[in-house]
């Protein structure tokens, strides 16, 4: 590897988003360690899928490697690395819920010990994928950054807001720029398998009923995995403070019944639908006001919904 290029090291490296974040940093002439400790949360098997495009590339290393195990990070993680982007978390609301304390050492704990080895490695700038999620409740959308009441319904939810707070202490206290990401609904080619726009995608396919909760209402902020990535990446090059938290959203909610409209029109098949009730821990509606990271990130999520989905699926009909 030219030790001459800029070196980032990325969390959670073979998980939807993070694969791509680490093609894009490879496309951009980075050299990229990735680590994974690939979660059983969903088959390893789509992991390394999601690894084919980049892990025989030269410019890229990878570990198998766990954030919690502090042992195996400073033995592995031996380089000189000029950014951190720390994706690695377990994921899901509804699941946080069932294992509230496996979420919090993973999450909290995981988060820590990154930035434990920021501040021994003296990294200087750190990317934090937060989540949307922590507004919970908050009525006053579209969300913004500024509004500092966070009301989370989800034990997740208040692991990406102590996630938060613990890059501020430091920063704080040891330099580091620590900027937090709050995605919003990301969806695309390797969508996790969980996730409503995939599940129901593979439902609809294979005509099987698929679980439709509360009256399709709620609406979610979809934004597409490479617009998300453009703002991941363009952090990178964000200097003008040490500690900052922005939105990366679609600025545009659609409800649950409108993307099932969707999937049903792109797939050309109707859903098969089992209606059920609200699940506890789901927001109503989650909504990006994304004036802050357009004005220092120069992000413009500029992939309208039905085309994403029209991506997903041309994606979807390859590796389902």
């Amino acid at each position: 590897m030219n030790q001459n290029r800029q070196h980032i090291l990325v969390t959670g490296g073979a998980g939807f988003i993070g694969s791509h974040v680490v093609e894009r940093l490879i496309r951009e002439n980075y050299l990229v360690t990735v680590i994974d400790n690939f979660d059983a949360f969903y088959p390893k098997e789509i992991k390394l899928r999601n690894m084919e495009g980049f892990i025989q590339n030269p410019d890229v290393k990878f570990f198998e490697l766990d954030i919690l195990d502090n042992t195996g990070l400073e033995q592995k993680l031996t380089d000189d690395y000029d950014g951190i982007i720390h994706l690695a978390a377990k994921a899901g609301v509804r699941p946080s819920i069932e294992n509230p304390v496996q979420y919090q050492n993973v999450n909290v704990a995981g988060t820590q010990n990154m930035l434990e080895l920021a501040r021994k490695k003296n990294i200087k700038q750190f990317v934090f994928a937060s989540s949307s999620s922590v507004y919970g409740i908050n009525k006053n959308v579209p969300w913004s950054e500024s509004d500092l009441q966070l009301f989370p319904i989800s034990p997740y939810a208040s692991t990406k807001i102590s996630g938060e707070l613990l890059g501020h202490v430091y920063s704080h206290l040891y330099g580091i720029r620590f900027i937090a990401l709050r995605f919003f609904t990301v969806f695309g080619p390797r969508q996790r398998p969980d996730l409503a726009i995939h599940a129901f995608a593979r439902k609809i396919l294979k005509e099987q009923s698929l679980n439709f909760f509360g009256d399709g209402n709620t609406k979610r902020d979809y934004t597409y995995v490479s617009d998300t990535v453009e703002g991941v990446f363009n952090e990178l090059h964000y200097h003008q403070s040490k500690y900052e938290v922005f939105n990366l959203g679609n600025n545009n909610v659609v409800s649950l019944s409108e993307m099932l409209n969707a999937l049903e029109q792109v797939l050309e098949k109707k859903a098969i639908i089992n209606k059920m009730p609200e699940q506890i821990g789901d927001v109503s509606v989650t909504y990006a006001n994304i004036g802050k990271a357009q004005q220092y990130l120069n992000y413009h999520p500029s992939t309208p919904f039905e085309e994403g989905i029209i991506k997903f699926k041309e994606w979807l009909m390859v590796n389902e």
